[in-house]
């Protein structure tokens, strides 16, 4: 097959970066996947109803499916930190990109497109699908779910940064709430009054103090307090009657939601006081109208290093020259739908390390960038029988 192009990859690369694309309004990086994929050869290039764009390369001979998956979507510019360089300047400078999604994940699909496109399609048998999904950043693989349902793939490819180590599980992630009920009040006369944020109080003390489980291979479960917000708000002259506290906790294989709201419903609370605790329910809006809802409980997956796409992804790495090294995603990806709810055979690789994800200066060394590439087409021929 042909070599990978880094100039193509470079430049593919800072054309999407240079786009904002935020959850939710990442339509400028899917207009431009629609005219740029049908323009490096990809087939039935289509967009779907929630935005996520996808193109095919198709083989001369029948065969699986291998879907590529990026995630379009970015955080935002948090303001306070000054950057060094442009968030959205795609500048090159020591070997490295700079930008907003760079790492996560733009990148990533830039090696993606370049790596499927330059595939000769008389040696393979099958289909190489690569997807740009929504949404990810706040609902992870619901927008993947109705690329999965369309295009039926055998098995997945997740580019979230691996730091080129060859991914096969990932925690998951469920967001709680914790609601506590206590009665209103003047504040000139608390006393006759049930404080509910004091009443919440020492639960959340003792969150503090819950042993969490731990997996062999993913490593410890993590419960992290992200908001905490008293009703009525503003509260002039009234006790707060309601106070609502929002967890992060990062999934492990096999937890189930009773197993992880189980000691949430066990704290105690002061005499009065009710605690209710609950999965949180998303609803986000794509930029092309239609709604993405779900329970926010993303589970975690594994995989193990014997199955045969990983063993045949390894071998195409280690064909393309590049070290194969194996490890799990800290983080929650699309991966917690393709594996953890559809159970399709998936791994993760992509360039950079998770740490530069949703950080200042955030950038892609340019030769892991090329290198990843590389894997992705010796992936390719790998998997789907290339010579």
């Amino acid at each position: 097959m042909p070599q990978i192009n880094p100039a193509q990859v470079t430049e593919l690369a800072q054309q999407l970066v240079r786009l904002p694309g935020e959850a939710g309004a990442e339509q400028r990086v899917s207009e431009f996947l629609l005219g740029a994929m049908p323009a490096l050869g990809f087939e039935r290039v289509a967009m779907d109803a929630n935005g996520s764009v996808t193109g095919e390369i198709v083989g001369a001979r029948a065969g699986p499916t291998l879907l590529f998956d990026a995630h379009t979507d970015t955080v935002g510019i948090a303001p306070g930190v000054p950057w060094q360089h442009a968030p959205h300047g795609a500048a090159i400078a020591n070997g490295r990109m700079y930008g907003r999604g760079s790492t996560d994940m733009r990148g990533a699909l830039a090696a993606m497109l370049a790596a499927a496109a330059g595939a000769e399609r008389t040696t393979l048998a099958g289909r190489v699908v690569v997807c740009a999904s929504v949404m990810e950043e706040v609902l992870e693989g619901v927008a993947l779910r109705a690329v999965m349902e369309r295009v039926q793939p055998d098995f997945v490819v997740i580019g979230e940064p691996s730091n080129l180590r060859l991914v096969h599980g990932g925690r998951g992630r469920a967001e709680i709430k914790l609601t506590a009920i206590g009665r209103p009040g003047h504040t000139s006369a608390p006393q006759h009054a049930l404080n509910a944020v004091l009443a919440l109080l020492p639960a959340m003390q003792a969150i503090q103090s819950l042993p969490m489980p731990a997996h062999p291979q993913i490593g410890s479960a993590i419960l992290a307090l992200t908001d905490i917000i008293s009703e009525p708000f503003p509260g002039h002259s009234v006790v707060p009657s309601i106070c609502r506290a929002t967890y992060d906790r990062r999934l492990l294989p096999g937890e189930t939601e009773s197993d992880v709201l189980a000691a949430l419903l066990a704290l105690q609370m002061p005499a009065g006081a009710q605690l209710q605790v609950a999965i949180a329910a998303g609803e986000y809006r794509a930029f092309t109208g239609s709604v993405l809802a779900c329970r926010k409980w993303f589970p975690a997956w594994l995989i193990e290093r014997s199955h045969p796409f990983v063993a045949a992804a390894a071998r195409g790495l280690q064909a393309a020259g590049l070290a194969v090294e194996y490890g799990t995603y800290n983080f929650c990806t699309n991966g917690a739908y393709s594996a953890g709810i559809a159970t399709v055979p998936t791994i993760g690789f992509g360039p950079s390390p998770e740490a530069l994800a949703h950080t200042v200066d955030e950038y892609v060394e340019l030769e892991q960038l090329h290198s990843c590439a590389r894997g992705y087409r010796a992936m390719i021929e790998s998997v789907l029988g290339g010579a």
